[in-house]
């Protein structure tokens, strides 16, 4: 039994690679391509394909060809193969319904591994990437006005700027600040920026 293969990326080397690279397994066929969102949708449309290997940086957005899909169809199955390590990359491309999420330096036969998997019903997900979601789940949400604090963190603003720029008191700030350490498991705000910028919560 064959299996069918969108892939979807906006660089064509990746896409001749990953072509090749398929094309010595005897079961994979690679039946369509896409460059970008809109691309991705109609071939999906057009082809059906059993799994989707879709990237996440692509015009159009990677997270939108993939909340498309889902809309279509709930059952289609899709890979995420990307760069992108951020904790909130993988933890959107999940929640909007990928069956996977792996780097683009996963190895040939793992990546054929995980093509067949996802098609039998199951779900993969390397070891790191389950860890850092992991992690994820066992640390405490930040409040929309904690990121708003963290943002300007980042930006190098002092208590007394940030008091000004949000409008609050400078308590308010200390508070915000104590809490976002805490939650971030870090010891300052040069980690806190850092653990930031790691996990994708602020750009």
């Amino acid at each position: 039994m064959h299996i069918r293969i969108l892939i979807a990326d906006d660089h064509h080397i990746v896409r001749m690679g990953l072509r090749t690279v398929l094309r010595l397994e005897r079961d994979l066929d690679v039946i369509a391509e896409a460059s970008n969102a809109d691309e991705t949708l109609s071939a999906w449309k057009l082809h059906r394909p059993d799994i989707t290997l879709l990237d996440l940086r692509m015009p159009g957005g990677g997270h939108t060809a993939l909340a498309a899909i889902r809309r279509e169809s709930p059952s289609a199955r899709i890979l995420v193969l990307t760069t992108s390590e951020l904790e909130q990359d993988i933890h959107k491309a999940l929640a909007l319904g990928a069956n996977g999420y792996a780097l683009k330096s996963i190895p040939p036969e793992e990546l054929a591994h995980a093509i067949r998997t996802i098609h039998h019903g199951g779900r993969w997900l390397p070891d790191d990437i389950a860890r850092t979601l992991a992690e994820r789940h066992s640390t405490p949400e930040l409040t929309t006005r904690e990121i708003e604090v963290l943002q300007l963190l980042t930006k190098g603003l002092t208590n007394p700027d940030i008091c000004r720029t949000l409008s609050i008191s400078l308590g308010t700030a200390k508070a915000h600040i104590r809490s976002i350490l805490a939650k971030l498991h870090v010891a300052d705000r040069t980690e806190a920026t850092a653990e930031a910028l790691r996990r994708g919560l602020v750009s």
